[in-house]
């Protein structure tokens, strides 16, 4: 028994070395107010009696922001490398919530939640930039996976504390400036290796989304994006309309999202064993299952939490199974075209899909979810299984 814990021990840390486990957890601690913001800015801007189509604005300049963090984080990591463009990354964020307490008024928050999402992206990117440069073909599913558990868990604990806490601007802010300034911390510790170390080896972004060869992995991106963004942003308002009151959606909103959490780490260690594509495959078989369910009212638990082990993890695997097709040296801007492709999908799916929810029925939910799966099931039907060799041993 103590040998097989020593060898289980051996292995995990060859996988989580300590630049990937500080790394993490300065993201756990930027995610909780990350989390926290989220909700609470357009409750502040409805307290300031803004109109509608106000917060929504807002809402949408954070997006845009997204938009313009992917494209320069790329650029700022090739100049400073992974531990300073965090640093910078951070501080950014940590200026956009700032400025939330200084000014108010629509155009003032509609400019420090653009400030916000720009440095919100860059740390996404800078973060699963350095996974990916850190793992290989054979442990960069699990590396994600990992990833993606901390940041669903530091998104749900971040909703948790606003039960806790007082909810008043002034009351939050201080903590959410504090958890961003903290989350610097563990990577003053420790240095994260840039593999790029030949500028002229560098690829750029736009020439990523191009090769034929990682095309199903971004429209994987794509498709993850549209589904994401549909179950955030509008299984809420699909609840809300069954009858459910504020407390019963919060609870299956959290069922949702626990089972991405959970779904996490065995289909990332069986994308790493069997391959990302036949992985890929009934991944998305089974959302077009969760969908169907949902839309002949089937026993909500169970199709919720297949719905959400299969979408919440869609994003991790076709983001390695993208990256295990480039070079290493074009990592950065690989990562940087399938976030760029995910924040599309995320930006596009709720707004239509919202459109035909309001002219035909709620259900048209679970349709666009079903119907954009099976376009890409058809896609990732027709190439062929190919699971490369490990670049390095684990």
């Amino acid at each position: 028994m103590r040998a097989l814990f020593c060898t289980f021990r051996l292995i995990t840390m060859s996988i989580y070395t300590r630049p990937v486990l500080l790394l993490l957890s300065g993201l756990l601690l930027l995610t909780l107010s990350i989390a926290a913001l989220n909700t609470l800015v357009p409750l502040w801007l409805a307290r300031e009696q803004m109109a509608t189509w106000q917060v929504g604005m807002v809402s949408s300049s954070y997006f845009a922001g997204n938009l313009l963090g992917t494209l320069l984080a790329g650029h700022l990591i090739q100049r400073l490398g992974f531990n300073r463009s965090y640093y910078v990354a951070s501080m950014t964020f940590a200026i956009g919530c700032v400025g939330l307490g200084i000014m108010t008024g629509f155009y003032s928050w509609f400019l420090w939640r653009f400030v916000a999402g720009v440095g919100c992206a860059m740390v996404w990117v800078i973060v699963e930039s350095a996974l990916m440069c850190s793992g290989t073909s054979r442990n960069r599913g699990r590396l994600l996976a990992a990833y993606m558990m901390v940041y669903y868990c530091g998104t749900v604990v971040g909703q948790l504390l606003l039960t806790k806490v007082s909810t008043e601007l002034m009351s939050v802010l201080p903590w959410a400036i504090t958890l961003v300034l903290c989350s610097v911390l563990p990577l003053l510790f420790t240095r994260i290796v840039n593999q790029q170390q030949r500028p002229q080896q560098a690829s750029h972004m736009w020439l990523m989304l191009r090769l034929r060869k990682s095309r199903l992995g971004v429209h994987g991106c794509v498709i993850s994006g549209i589904v994401l963004g549909s179950m955030y942003g509008l299984m809420p308002l699909y609840l809300n309309h069954l009858g459910m009151d504020d407390a019963n959606v919060g609870f299956w909103m959290a069922l949702l999202i626990s089972a991405g959490i959970a779904g996490q780490w065995p289909i990332g260690k069986l994308a790493d064993r069997y391959g990302r594509l036949l992985v890929l495959r009934v991944q998305v078989f089974v959302v077009i299952l969760g969908s169907l369910a949902m839309l002949v009212h089937a026993a909500l638990m169970p199709a919720l939490f297949i719905l959400g082990a299969a979408g919440f993890t869609l994003y991790p695997v076709a983001m390695a199974w993208a990256c295990e097709k480039v070079a290493q040296h074009q990592l950065v801007a690989m990562n940087q075209a399938l976030l760029l492709s995910y924040t599309v999908g995320s930006l596009v799916g709720p707004s239509l899909t919202s459109m035909l929810m309001e002219k035909f029925s709620d259900g048209l939910l679970f349709i666009m979810i079903a119907s954009v799966s099976l376009v890409y099931l058809m896609m990732l039907m027709r190439k062929g299984q190919r699971h490369p060799r490990p670049v390095a041993p684990i």
